[in-house]
């Protein structure tokens, strides 16, 4: 039985359909119909077998549940080297912001430098979901202990019309006024990110249970109409 087989005996055309509805960038032939957690488990078994090797060295794939499979097979490598080679060979493949946010390779973590110097990168790239990426990187791994000035900076100087860039730019501030609320509060109060990004940024962390009311309170009054 091929991966893709494999994908089809997993099918479930109804969830599919409600997927389809999450991802408008997304035509719904190219979407199988496959949950989450079954094809982290289809990862988990195939991982380290030659057929695994084999997907993942034949890109493009046709299917959402495929570039998703092929995201969750490379976040299992142990190898650093290998695992960012193949991240390079992907992400100007991947084509929406499921598959995008839902990719986290476990060994970046333990090279942070490395890490920091790819992103770098990336959050320079023409590629709308390899800047999203980026991103979503900083957020992940440069957001506790790591934290720097500079990382909100790189952030805040990506400029972009994208929708999907600027609501990671907004989940990332968001997030960051959770966790280092004096250093990022700046970009609010000096207005230094665009109109849209800023109140998405106010909005997403008025939903947090992270925020104290009285915080919130003054997000509130920081809004641009």
């Amino acid at each position: 039985m091929t991966i893709s087989d494999q994908l089809f005996a997993l099918q479930d055309t109804a969830y599919g359909d409600f997927q389809a509805k999450l991802m408008p960038t997304i035509d719904r032939s190219t979407i199988i119909g496959v949950r989450t957690p079954a094809l982290r488990k289809l990862a988990q078994q195939i991982a380290k077998t030659e057929a695994a090797r084999e997907f993942i060295g034949n890109l493009p794939h046709r299917y959402y549940e495929e570039n998703n499979l092929h995201a969750f097979i490379v976040a299992r490598m142990t190898d650093f080297d290998e695992a960012m080679r193949q991240t390079n060979l992907f992400l100007p493949h991947i084509d929406n912001w499921a598959t995008c946010d839902s990719f986290t390779p476990k060994v970046f973590g333990k090279h942070p430098d490395e890490l920091l110097a790819a992103v770098k990168v990336w959050i320079t790239s023409p590629h709308t979901y390899t800047v999203r990426f980026a991103i979503k990187m900083l957020m992940t791994f440069f957001l506790d202990e790591r934290f720097s000035d500079e990382y909100p900076r790189m952030v805040a100087a990506v400029k972009s019309d994208e929708y999907y860039i600027k609501m990671m730019i907004a989940w990332y501030f968001a997030t960051a006024l959770t966790k280092h609320h004096d250093s990022v509060l700046c970009y609010l109060t000096d207005y230094r990110l665009d109109t849209w990004c800023h109140n998405k940024t106010i909005q997403k962390a008025i939903e947090s249970y992270c925020v104290s009311d009285e915080r919130k309170d003054f997000l509130k009054s920081l809004r641009v109409k």
